[in-house]
């Protein structure tokens, strides 16, 4: 299997990093051709990463990974190519994040709407699957948690293409909680907002979200 990533940014080259290492050909694919970032990353990592545009990237992948910023997600689409991403597997790791306001951000897209939806409207052949946007890059790839990994949220509206995440999620050193459609998506990029929101009362970014469950304890006598 090929992986394509659309964006040189942190997240774009951890990932990158993770697929290389477990054995795939991954492009890290910039806007524009020569991107500086884009061609360290490959010179980085010899025999199996290269870099290209967008579209390049988008063309090269079996899976295609976007890594980019989530308010111009359409734009990104559009640039790429919505013809490189049919009948593919496509991973949103994006947060359509608001900085107007300042650190904690809010979300530009909320509501009954979400930045995994506008992907998907944008790539209306292809399979997108919400995954890797609630915790920092740096823990992304074979992390280590107290307790062992959490499970990571994913949404998506193709029963296969979240078999085919959740393997690779696997690989990533991560189990995976299928919260449901891609509408779901409108949740995971809240859950990113109450991610910062710890990282800045905690003064630490290592956090990740799971969900536990619990035994009700034995009503008492008086109960």
């Amino acid at each position: 299997m090929k992986v394509g990533i659309l964006g040189t940014g942190p997240v774009g080259r951890a990932l990158g990093h993770g697929f290389v290492t477990l054995g795939y050909e991954t492009k890290l694919g910039a806007r524009e051709a020569g991107n500086p970032k884009a061609a360290e990353w490959a010179a980085a990592h010899p025999g199996l990463g290269s870099a290209g545009t967008f579209s390049e990237a988008a063309a090269f992948g079996d899976v295609v990974v976007v890594a980019t910023l989530g308010t111009v997600l359409p734009q990104v689409a559009a640039a790429a190519g919505p013809e490189h991403f049919a009948g593919k597997v496509v991973i949103d790791t994006t947060n359509p994040l608001d900085m107007s306001r300042g650190f904690p951000p809010g979300l530009a897209i909320s509501g009954n709407d979400s930045g995994g939806e506008t992907l998907q409207r944008a790539l209306p052949d292809a399979f997108v699957v919400k995954a890797f946007n609630t915790m920092n890059n740096g823990l992304m790839f074979r992390p280590h948690f107290d307790g062992g990994p959490p499970a990571m949220m994913i949404a998506g509206n193709d029963a296969a293409a979240k078999a085919t995440v959740t393997r690779l999620l696997a690989d990533f050193g991560w189990p995976a909680l299928d919260l449901g459609n891609i509408t779901s998506a409108r949740w995971l990029e809240a859950m990113c907002i109450a991610w910062c929101m710890v990282g800045v009362a905690t003064g630490k970014w290592d956090h990740a979200f799971q969900m536990v469950h619990g035994t009700p304890a034995a009503p008492s006598v008086a109960d």
